[in-house]
């Protein structure tokens, strides 16, 4: 009987999940209709809002050691479009130290000063959480919250789970060392407890014997309420103020600039670009996005190993 009761309620719970999808496409649908109803025929993107790790790099293997790869295309296409006076945007879920360096990669900004508006590159960080301009480094714009009652749920669930708190500008905070290379800067190991003592911007929850479904389904099952969460490719679990997302910070850069979120491309790989796909008058998903983000977009374009973000973009530019 307890079984029986038990797959019932799974049944239940997954006939509720998706009565919400059917919902949430049916809305994407409608705004799709409303944006591409409301464009004009020679509508260009004034703002390219780029998702970075699986839009504009790709891992690549040499002597077996493994490095983020920007392709020529990709960096050609991504300045063509600068050139032309479009506002490039990068957006991702990494720290603001964590993008800095890509902005080097594209070569931009250039031939600007500081006090030129485009002499200084808007940067969306941490999902939305942190805004900068780029170069110097200067945080214009922070969402803080108190983690410490959903971290401790999650420790509750996930007592092996590895936790970082991003450290703005030297690195991060953590109880444990995360697999080499997945996050850049200083580490410094303090308990739990210590680094949800104070409001933070973002916090990481990685467990890397788990996969990304059990934290999809950890998140269905604990609950989570008062921030935003996003799981990555792997059993990754970033946690920002509620609200908070690559929308909302776009949508901060986008009032700066005097433009409206129709004038924005958007191209991402990641369920943490859905809230940006929502948003964006144009949402592009890379080849290898999961199938939920590739149902969310406008249009679906080349895998990042087939350069897809610089064939996007040269449609335009």
């Amino acid at each position: 009987m307890a079984s029986s009761k038990a797959g019932k309620e799974r049944a239940s719970e997954r006939a509720v999940d998706r009565q919400e999808h059917d919902r949430r496409r049916a809305r994407r649908l409608r705004r799709r209709a409303a944006v591409r109803a409301g464009r004009p025929a020679d509508w260009r993107p004034k703002v390219i809002a780029l998702d970075i790790d699986g839009t504009l790099l790709r891992w690549a293997e040499d002597s077996g050691a493994t490095s983020e790869v920007m392709s020529a295309a990709v960096k050609e296409a991504v300045n063509r479009a600068y050139d032309a006076g479009a506002h490039i945007v990068l957006a991702s879920g990494r720290s603001p130290h964590g993008m800095t360096r890509v902005a080097d990669l594209l070569g931009l900004p250039r031939d600007g000063t500081a006090s030129d508006e485009r002499g200084r590159l808007w940067i969306v960080a941490s999902n939305g959480a942190v805004i900068v301009r780029y170069p110097p480094l200067d945080v214009v714009h922070e969402e803080l919250f108190d983690a410490g009652p959903a971290v401790r749920a999650i420790m509750a669930d996930q007592p092996s789970a590895l936790v970082a708190v991003e450290e703005r500008g030297v690195g991060y905070r953590l109880n444990d060392h995360f697999p080499p290379g997945e996050l850049s800067g200083e580490m410094t190991l303090v308990d739990v407890e210590e680094l949800i003592k104070e409001p933070v911007s973002r916090v990481i929850i990685r467990n890397p014997s788990a996969s990304a479904e059990d934290f999809i389904e950890m998140g269905r099952r604990i609950g989570l309420q008062g921030i935003s969460y996003v799981v990555g490719w792997t059993a990754w679990l970033d946690l920002t103020p509620i609200g908070v997302s690559k929308a909302s910070g776009l949508s901060y850069v986008v009032d700066q600039l005097g433009l409206e979120p129709s004038d924005v491309l958007a191209i991402g790989d990641g369920r943490n670009d859905l809230e940006m796909f929502a948003w964006a008058g144009r949402s592009v998903a890379m080849g290898q996005a999961v199938p939920e983000v590739l149902e969310a977009a406008d249009a679906v374009t080349l895998p990042v190993d087939e350069d897809g973000a610089a064939v996007e973009i040269s449609q335009w530019f």
